[in-house]
C-alpha cells in the first residue's frame, strides 16, 4: 500500500444529512410536496449529476445553474456551522498515515468549494497530497474516473492505492479502478450495498493500516 483515498462526504465528515435536508428543503421552496426520491439515490454522485436527475425526475422549471445556486450557499453556510469534529477516528489514521509515508488523497464527487471548506474549517490540508472534485471528472461513479486521476496524480499504481467509501458507488467505482477498498457502514448515508469492498467496517477507528497492508495483498 502506497497510498489511502478517501471520499469525503460520510468519510470524513457527516454532511450527507446536511446535502438531504437541503435538497428536501429546496424542492419545497419549488413547490414539490411528494417525493418521489430518497437519499440514498444520490449517495456518490457528483453535484451536477444529482441536480440533473432531480431537474428531471420533477419536471423542475429551475435550470441546472439555479437550482446549483440555491443549494450552494446554503450547504457551504450549514457546514461552516458544524460543531462537530470530523467522523471519529480520521484524525488519528490521518496521522498515522503520515507517519508511516503514506501518501493521502481526497476523491469526493462534491464541489471543490464545500471539500475545501470542510479541509478548511477542520484545518485538515497538511494530511492530504492530492485533492480531487466532482468538478474534475467527467464521469461521476460509479465509474472509476475520480480514483484513477487521484492515483495518477499521486504517481502511484492503482493496484497499490486503498479507497475509504461508504456508498455503494463509490466502492464499486473504487474496485472498477482496480483497487482495494475498506466500505464504511455510516448510518448517516443510509442503506448502502457495500458488498463489493474487501472489508466493511462500522468505525474508522477500526482501521489498522499494518494489518492491511499485510492482509490485503497489495502489489
Amino acid at each position: 500500500m502506497k497510498a489511502v483515498i478517501f471520499d469525503m462526504d460520510g468519510v470524513i465528515v457527516d454532511s450527507e444529512p446536511i446535502y438531504n435536508k437541503v435538497h428536501a428543503d429546496m424542492l419545497r421552496e419549488f413547490g414539490i410536496t411528494e417525493f418521489l426520491d430518497c437519499p440514498e439515490d444520490y449517495t456518490g454522485m457528483t453535484s451536477i449529476a444529482v441536480f440533473t436527475k432531480t431537474r428531471e425526475l420533477y419536471q423542475l422549471k429551475q435550470t441546472i445553474a439555479e437550482i446549483a445556486a440555491y443549494q450552494r450557499d446554503i450547504i457551504i453556510r450549514e457546514i461552516k456551522k458544524l460543531e462537530d469534529e470530523p467522523i471519529a477516528g480520521i484524525r488519528e489514521l490521518l496521522a498515522s498515515l503520515k507517519k508511516h509515508k503514506i501518501k493521502t488523497a481526497i476523491a469526493s464527487s462534491s464541489e471543490r468549494l464545500f471539500i475545501n471548506t470542510v479541509v478548511d474549517k477542520f484545518g485538515l490540508h497538511n494530511y492530504f497530497d492530492v485533492i480531487v472534485s466532482g468538478d474534475d471528472i467527467e464521469n461521476s461513479k460509479p465509474a472509476p474516473d475520480i480514483f484513477l486521476k487521484a492515483a495518477h496524480l499521486l504517481c502511484v499504481e492503482p493496484a497499490n492505492c486503498l479507497v475509504i467509501e461508504d456508498s455503494k458507488s463509490g466502492t464499486i467505482a473504487a474496485k472498477a479502478a482496480a483497487m482495494k477498498c475498506v466500505g464504511f457502514a455510516n448510518p448517516n448515508s443510509g442503506k448502502q450495498d457495500l458488498s463489493q469492498a474487501d472489508k466493511i467496517i462500522s468505525s474508522i477507528h477500526e482501521i489498522n493500516i499494518l494489518e492491511y497492508i499485510k492482509t490485503l495483498n497489495f502489489k
